[in-house]
């Protein structure tokens, strides 16, 4: 992981990317496979039926959004791998993803909407300032929660980052 680090992904990308792999390697693991070298494509193709038929506490199926997630980490490792010599070939380079869903949203607002929802907070007190700035950066950027909740506060002065 320490590559990627170094290519400046972001905090959450190393984290999720270390999890997906442990899983694999986990998963390897209970089944006597543990050297990235003994790792197969029908081995890798049966790691993505597990994940394929996996079902979460509530009986709900992983979407193909998560099952990608979960992918992803692992073709980009064996490519990694197979770059540095540290195996012959990569056997996820055929790993096929998941089709990912293309959902519009349910309901969208109109202009008098939009507006409205831009006009709601009290703009003459701190905390309404801050909620439109939020309101602002997110329609104007279409940036996800996540991202706007780890956006870091610069201040003018110069000095970087509060």
């Amino acid at each position: 992981m320490a590559h990627l680090a170094v290519k400046n992904y972001a905090d959450a990308t190393l984290v999720d990317r270390r999890t997906a792999l442990s899983q694999l390697i986990l998963w390897c693991a209970e089944r006597g496979v543990e050297q990235p070298r003994d790792v197969t494509k029908p081995i890798l193709e049966r790691y993505q039926r597990h994940l394929f038929y996996y079902r979460k506490a509530d009986g709900a199926p992983l979407s193909p959004r998560t099952l990608a997630q979960r992918l992803v980490p692992v073709r980009a490792f064996f490519r990694w791998l197979a770059r540095e010599n540290y195996i012959l070939s990569n056997p996820a380079s055929e790993l096929e993803l998941p089709r990912s869903q293309r959902r519009l949203p349910a309901a969208v607002l109109t202009v008098e909407e939009a507006e409205a929802v831009l006009a709601a907070p009290d703009v003459g007190e701190p905390i309404g300032l801050r909620d439109r700035a939020i309101l602002e950066v997110l329609y104007a950027t279409a940036i996800r929660r996540t991202e706007l909740v780890r956006l870091a506060v610069w201040t003018w002065t110069g000095r970087g980052p509060r």
